[in-house]
């Protein structure tokens, strides 16, 4: 990204190939270093970037783990002040650098260990096996090597739970019993963690290497088996019937997903009237697809159309793959730079059956792509592509894998923690939200089927921006939902109205906004700030009577890296 250049015709050059360098500075070596530091206590971070050297570690999920990780933020914030940006970059750089930092202290202030039934050590300790090579002997030795080590990263995960529930920080009873459900559900038979024996058996690896890899997930199992009960007995006695995080806490965990610090009560009435806006471009669109009938009416006539049902998860594969595909051929080179090896995104059916869609990035070297996964329920048996059109270009392209992709292959032009270490959910998920946005103007959900799909996701994202807020923040409902302070009741039947979900999921995806604050509000709030960076650049070239190019504003945005929205905003204007 021509940095130097002022910022009036920063607006105006055509970005060179992605394979145009820059000259790292000092900035960027001490980011690097930092970086450096942050993966040492993380060796998961490192398997999950494809950095070989320490696939059988886990970080150290003690208070003693979180004590190292703090000081070390602490001491990278004193000296951030010592360093002289020498370009725009830089100064991007460090001004993210700041906002998560400071932030991260804040956080760790706090002496809370959330647990959710979404995103904890305990869950992240068994998807990144997912990730692992698992193909040859060598790839489940180092399986078999970090399974031996599961089991003392979980008892130091308890160790920060049970250190919580000393100073007074407990999560509510609903999360205790969701996480202790899914970490047994871990080590059921035929479970996720069993099927590594089955994955390994077929890849044809030796009998000795099974058998390390058969000891190994016996070890984990009885792990998550042991940790579900200490949940229970020791953990459960504790926690709060009140699943509400209150407004103190809640602007922190906000901030952390969107990197800003968000203005709660007009968000809560911006999401309002975005749903409102939502309910009724449905409404319209439903009088296309059957006149006269409901939102309701129309999707169940989409449902029937035998010529939108997939049947069976081999159908969805193939589905998913063909659909990314023709957008990688159609938008490369018109609407984005998509250079080989970020054209190649595989489409996957994930080992574990919890539900929804998810996108894994590529490796460094990129000999593990990119990778869309959809996580199917065993009672899930048929598709329907109407409503799932707009989940692939949200997980692939040009959403997730074009976002993530092109950080990791800019290596000549970021550091590492712009690239792979500054994620905000509100940049990757307002951009993969911005990503739906863009292909139904680019004429890709033109079938009012699709396009109803498109409206239900985004419909169910503003929701979310309202019962997220309100529950934690204790708002109250509007009128039309009685007025009462929002809570798991009131906000059940909400959601049920608006999101286009079974009664499992529903179930699933209410424990999750109870348990995980702050972070479903992230994406509609991420695709607001891009819609209005992208409003601003439009006016700004023609009030200087330029044609505004698209594709370059694309790439200037892709080439900064998954940034929190403040600094997003910042880096743009300047």
């Amino acid at each position: 990204m021509c940095s130097t250049l002022p910022r009036s015709e920063h607006r105006r050059v055509k970005l060179g190939p992605m394979t145009e360098s820059r000259q790292p500075t000092s900035v960027d070596a001490f980011a690097e270093q930092y970086y450096a530091k942050t993966l040492k206590l993380s060796p998961e971070e490192a398997t999950y970037l494809g950095m070989p050297g320490r696939e059988t570690e886990y970080g150290d999920y003690s208070p003693a783990g979180k004590q190292q990780k703090a000081e070390l933020d602490a001491a990278t914030l004193r000296e951030l002040d010592e360093l002289v940006p020498v370009d725009h970059t830089d100064e991007v750089t460090l001004h993210a650098m700041r906002e998560r930092l400071t932030l991260f202290r804040a956080l760790d202030e706090t002496g809370r260990e959330d647990l959710n039934n979404i995103a904890t050590a305990a869950h992240g300790a068994r998807q990144i096996l997912d990730l692992m090579p698992q193909s040859t002997d060598e790839d489940f030795a180092n399986i078999a090597g970090r399974l031996k080590n599961l089991p003392g990263a979980l008892a130091g995960y308890w160790e920060s739970l049970s250190a919580a529930r000393r100073s007074g920080n407990v999560s509510a009873v609903r999360q205790v019993q969701a996480a202790a459900g899914q970490f047994a559900s871990y080590a059921a038979e035929g479970g996720a963690l069993e099927q590594l024996v089955t994955v390994a058996q077929a890849a044809g690896v030796s009998e000795s290497v099974v058998d390390d890899v058969r000891r190994g997930v016996s070890g984990a199992c009885q792990a998550y088996l042991d940790l579900s009960l200490k949940l229970t007995e020791h953990l459960l006695p504790h926690a709060p019937a009140v699943d509400a995080v209150g407004t103190d806490y809640y602007r922190l965990v906000s901030q952390s997903f969107t990197g800003t610090a968000l203005d709660l009560e007009e968000t809560y009435q911006w999401g309002l009237e975005e749903l409102r806006r939502l309910v009724a471009a449905q409404e319209a669109l439903a009088e296309k697809i059957v006149p006269g009938a409901s939102v309701t009416a129309a999707k169940e006539k989409l449902n029937v159309d035998p010529a939108r049902t997939l049947h069976g998860t081999e159908e969805l594969q193939r589905w998913m793959q063909r659909l990314s595909d023709q957008a990688i051929t159609d938008l490369k080179d018109t609407h984005f730079d998509i250079p080989s090896p970020i054209d190649l995104l595989e489409c996957r059916i994930a080992p574990t059956t919890d539900g929804g869609v998810y996108y894994t990035g590529p490796s460094e070297d990129f000999t593990r792509p990119g990778r869309m996964w959809w996580s199917v329920p065993p009672e899930d048996t048929e598709f329907t592509t109407w409503a799932e059109t707009t989940t692939v270009y949200h997980e692939g392209v040009p959403g997730h894998h074009l976002q993530i992709a092109t950080a990791v292959l800019i290596k000549d032009r970021l550091n590492s923690w712009r690239r792979n270490g500054c994620f905000t959910s509100g940049y990757a998920e307002g951009w993969a939200l911005y990503a739906e946005d863009l292909m139904a103007e680019l004429g890709y959900l033109e079938d009012p089927g699709d396009r109803m799909g498109m409206l239900d996701m985004q419909r169910m994202r503003a929701a979310r921006v309202v019962f997220d807020i309100g529950v934690h923040c204790g708002f109250r409902a509007p009128a039309e939902w009685g007025s009462q302070v929002w809570n798991p009741v009131n906000g059940r039947a909400f959601l049920q109205e608006h999101l286009p979900i079974s009664e499992a999921q529903l179930e699933f995806e209410l424990t999750r906004y109870l348990g995980w604050p702050g972070q479903a509000p992230s994406y509609k709030v991420g695709q607001r700030v891009f819609q209005q960076i992208r409003a601003n650049r439009e006016r700004a070239s023609h009030q200087a009577g330029e044609n505004f190019d698209l594709r370059a504003f694309h790439t200037e945005l892709l080439h900064l890296g998954a940034l929190g929205l403040d600094t997003l905003r910042w880096a743009m204007q300047k």
